[in-house]
């Protein structure tokens, strides 16, 4: 019976989609990209990870393991989708697409070398991922293609991504006032007694629907929101729990707006009731450290030489060995479960200079251990855009013990 069925197909069920960016600004992706292909001599681009795919095309797949790609060449482009999605990858992909079925295996990789052959494309240097590609399916790719060279396109691809567009600043603009909508209905919602999921709900349903009412065409998926209290805010991605919130808590409070595939982000430290003396200090100095950092990101200044210089003041106080994780990183195409600009991340180890036009986070934390004085974690988290003579702060929501301690 699976001899008699289809391995590729084309869906173009309904119209296309309004996409999040214009035709000028995916056109201007994918001439950078094809200037890349360019110097490394590269016939075809196999996109696979969630970030580039979104990037280049506008499509974001849910793999649920199955593979997609965006296959790029000098002169043309193509998403490929499983049959499951139906038409809806084509409505969503800037440029053409193509489906694959189930009933043989590896059907997706006959459907790129087919699709590449009918369209005239000659494979002899064929661009991937390296830094998310699995090993079994870059194997799949070369048996695939056995006459041809894979070359690791995956650094100067994220070196693109870093550098923000006009309209992909602007998406970043929205989903921060979105994330500060989000942070005020969570705020609201504090109270003694109240399950930190309830309290999680209540932030992820004012974004869900700020996000529905700004972007009326987009796809309503993946927003979330991180409320910890006690001791589970020692960790920064730990998930909301039944646990109810008591007087004297510490909270952390984490909105993560998703619009398109754009990831943004608020997190504030906040206390149910008046802190004690410890706790109180931990956080200003934490809060002073954020200022700090804030006032470090502009153009020229290396990620390595923020984190250096914030150090200082976590060892002015003996906390330089609470700290939890770097300083900040870049913006983007990204999500709790793909993405990341790893050469834009303000930790020691970067040296990757700022410039106009990147995107990235201050968020400093430490974390004090169950039993020690002021027990908890404390952070802080602004967006920056920056400028050719500075950065604009684009969080709006306050921070600080004047301002996000909830009394009742």
């Amino acid at each position: 019976m699976s001899e008699t069925l289809e391995r590729l197909k084309i869906i173009h069920n309904g119209e296309k989609e309004q996409r999040t960016f214009s035709d000028a600004e995916m056109e201007r992706r994918l001439s950078t990209l094809r200037k890349i292909m360019a110097d490394d001599g590269v016939d075809v681009a196999l996109l696979t990870s969630y970030h580039n795919v979104k990037y280049y095309s506008d499509f974001l797949y849910t793999a649920f393991g199955r593979n997609y790609a965006y296959v790029v060449t000098a002169d043309d482009a193509f998403t490929v989708s499983a049959n499951i999605d139906g038409g809806m990858p084509w409505r969503r992909t800037y440029g053409d697409n193509v489906v694959y079925t189930d009933w043989q295996r590896d059907n997706f990789f006959h459907v790129i070398k087919e699709t590449l052959r009918s369209r005239g494309v000659r494979v002899r240097r064929v661009g991937v991922e390296d830094d998310t590609l699995p090993v079994q399916l870059r194997q799949k790719f070369q048996d695939t293609f056995d006459d041809a060279t894979l070359v690791d396109i995956s650094q100067a691809a994220m070196r693109q991504r870093m550098i923000k567009s006009p309209e992909e600043i602007e998406v970043i603009k929205h989903g921060a006032r979105i994330g500060d909508l989000g942070g005020e209905a969570v705020k609201a919602a504090i109270a003694e007694g109240v399950t930190e999921y309830e309290v999680a709900l209540a932030g992820t349903e004012a974004m869900v629907h700020e996000i529905a009412r700004t972007f009326p065409a987009s796809e309503i998926r993946d927003t979330w929101v991180w409320f910890q209290s006690g001791v589970n805010t020692d960790g920064a991605h730990n998930w909301p729990t039944t646990r109810k919130l008591r007087q004297g808590d510490i909270l952390s409070l984490n909105c993560f707006p998703m619009t398109s595939g754009y990831y943004t982000a608020l997190e504030r430290t906040m206390f149910l009731g008046e802190p004690d003396a410890r706790s109180l200090e931990l956080w200003n100095i934490n809060v002073d450290v954020h200022k700090r950092g804030l006032d470090l990101i502009r153009p020229g200044i290396s990620c390595g030489e923020i984190a250096h210089t914030l150090n200082e003041i976590y060892i002015e106080h003996g906390l330089l060995a609470n700290r939890t994780f770097g300083y900040g990183h870049s913006f983007g195409v990204l999500s709790h479960y793909y993405g990341r600009e790893a050469g834009l991340e303000l930790r020691e180890d970067i040296e990757t200079v700022l410039e106009p036009g990147m995107v990235v986070s201050m968020e400093p934390m430490i974390m004090v251990p169950e039993g020690e004085p002021g027990a908890g974690g404390y952070r802080e988290h602004d967006i920056l855009v920056v400028t050719e003579n500075g950065a604009e702060n684009i969080t709006k929501f306050p921070f600080g013990p004047e301002h996000n301690i909830v009394r009742g």
